[in-house]
């Protein structure tokens, strides 16, 4: 739902300016500046990326300046900033429904500068972070409570799915269900639902899963480096039975929620 500073919110998300281009350090220097990022997400957001591990963290730091690079982030502050986000929204945020604004300001490439449509990213993401997180991420943390309570229920929604999962997003996260709006939101739920159709998901219970995680993890959850363990039993071919796999997913996710909750809890505020 969103990556967790070790101080007050907004503190480490800091665009650096410089002019150095990620893709003219070959060699030596690029790997220089992955352990660099290593090193500085581990303190931007110490619960996700003790959750991930290093190896898979570096796969989705390879993952971000790649996808930087198609939007023409290519200098060291606007890339950082991107592996930021992905952290705070999910690596595919860029086409992620619940943040239309990080679209349209990628999408100006041609008429404005890396780091002007950075310092934008930057600053609606603060703004975002203030409404959505507060502080020492109170918000957050009371929606992955909520969300932990959801899943384990066997109706999670009633109604129709639509009208359903909405109605337990503004229950769930009220914060972010205000500021993102319904039109967004029913599109994420509509993606969400569609990918259960297709896994054969029958349940509401393991249709509101798929939406949880969309919502909590961005809306391209199944392939996000960051969460390696999503893909692996969505795409374990040893689960034949769909209720079966959706059942290991839901205690997949109950697992690895329990655990950046008790990172949380490791690493209070300063």
């Amino acid at each position: 739902m969103s990556g967790r500073t070790d101080h007050h919110q907004g503190t480490l998300l800091v665009l650096v300016i410089r002019d150095a281009q990620i893709d003219m350090l070959g060699g030596h220097a690029l790997a220089a500046f992955e352990s660099e990022m290593v090193a500085h997400l581990t303190e931007f957001s110490p619960p996700l990326a003790k959750a991930a591990g290093e190896p898979q963290l570096r796969q989705a730091i390879r993952f971000g300046i790649g996808h930087a690079a198609e939007h023409r982030f290519d200098q060291r502050g606007p890339v950082r900033l991107y592996l930021e986000l992905m952290l705070l929204f999910g690596s595919y945020f860029d086409t992620d429904p619940q943040y239309p604004w990080v679209a349209e300001i990628l999408s100006s490439a041609a008429a404005q500068p890396q780091m002007q449509r950075a310092m934008l990213l930057y600053e609606k993401t603060l703004d975002y972070r203030q409404h959505v997180a507060g502080a020492d991420d109170v918000y957050t943390l009371h929606a992955l409570r909520n969300v932990q309570a959801l899943a384990r229920l066997a109706e999670p929604f009633s109604g129709s799915p639509i009208d359903g999962m909405l109605q337990e997003i503004g229950k769930l996260y009220p914060q972010k269900a205000a500021y993102v709006g319904r039109e967004p939101l029913e599109t994420l739920i509509r993606e969400a639902l569609e990918r259960g159709r297709v896994l054969g998901f029958s349940t509401r219970r393991h249709a509101a899963l798929l939406v949880i995680l969309a919502l909590a993890f961005g809306h391209g959850f199944a392939s996000d480096p960051l969460y390696p363990w999503i893909a692996r039993t969505l795409d374990d071919q040893t689960i034949t039975d769909p209720t079966a796999r959706a059942d290991r997913l839901t205690r997949r996710a109950l697992t690895w929620l329990d655990r950046v909750l008790a990172n949380y809890e490791e690493a209070p505020p300063a």
